[in-house]
């Protein structure tokens, strides 16, 4: 019987053992155990280290980590730009997660060099965003967690996708500032929110990430709608108003969204990515019979 018992106990109790995942750069990250001291370099990040059941985990944190809440008491190590190194190393972490971004480089090189092991979160498409979550529980030894929140984003997504299927596009401008006026290409995961919703990105096939475009660019392009961020944006969509001859001012399809819900590419995306839609079947109602 106390063979039995301890046969049982073994069973229910998770082996301690090495986990590889791939990174969104397409590289190996290995852990000999579950992370513990975990530091997230991007408010996207923190968000879905939240999701995968892993923020007690994190012991450092950049600017604007705010959501969820218990997000904003966690210690800072710098700016998604700049981090203090110093205080990284005293924080003696066992995972880093970074983000790819233009200026990032040069302190991922920095982090790597501690020999920590660093997963970089970049999410292309929208369901990159569920497989991060996945693939960070992996790494925290929070599955329990982080499958199921997966399976819950992906169960949205796909619900998404079967109310917005075939819909007629509409051409469509993603303003993220206006001094300078700036948007977001194809290469930003914002673009596959544009598809799934049937809206068409102006600006798609322009090469830089977040590029800098001019009011004439805009108005030549034509978008029967655009969106300004609600994120310190000056003077947001109001910028447009005065185009008379653009579509978006003369449909009335100069809308504001929540720049945290689509800027970052954490769980709330997905809930971003359905006001979008909801916003674009609003612009395709307002077209003349």
């Amino acid at each position: 019987m106390k063979r039995m018992m301890v046969l049982a106990i073994v069973a229910a109790t998770p082996l301690a053992g090495a986990v590889t995942v791939r990174d969104d750069a397409g590289n190996a990250v290995t852990l000999e155990k579950p992370a513990t001291r975990v530091i997230s370099m991007a408010p996207h990040v923190t968000e879905v280290l939240f999701a995968a059941g892993g923020g007690s985990r994190i012991v450092g944190a950049v600017s604007y980590s705010d959501y969820p809440e218990a997000a904003k008491s966690i210690p800072r190590i710098g700016s998604n730009r700049e981090i203090d190194l110093e205080r990284v190393i005293s924080m003696k972490p066992d995972l880093i997660v970074a983000w790819m971004h233009n200026s990032s480089e040069r302190q991922i090189e920095m982090v790597r060099k501690l020999g920590v092991p660093v997963f970089l979160s970049d999410p292309q498409t929208l369901d990159g965003i569920p497989d991060n979550v996945a693939r960070l529980g992996q790494l925290m030894g929070t599955d329990a967690v982080a499958n199921p929140a997966a399976a819950e984003l992906r169960r949205q997504l796909a619900s998404l996708r079967a109310r917005y299927a075939g819909r007629p596009p509409v051409r469509t401008f993603y303003q993220v500032w206006d001094k300078p006026l700036y948007t977001l290409s194809g290469r930003h995961i914002i673009t596959d929110a544009l598809r799934l919703c049937g809206g068409e990105n102006i600006f798609e096939k322009l090469t830089v990430t977040a590029p800098v475009v001019s009011v004439e660019s805009v108005l030549q392009a034509d978008p029967e709608a655009v969106f300004g961020t609600a994120e310190k944006n000056y003077g947001g969509v109001k910028l447009w108003k005065p185009y008379a001859t653009l579509s978006a001012t003369r449909m009335d399809n100069l809308f504001t969204v929540d720049g945290d819900l689509l800027n970052r590419a954490g769980p709330r995306m997905i809930t971003g990515t359905a006001i979008l839609c909801e916003k674009l079947e609003l612009a395709r109602r307002h077209r003349t019979p």
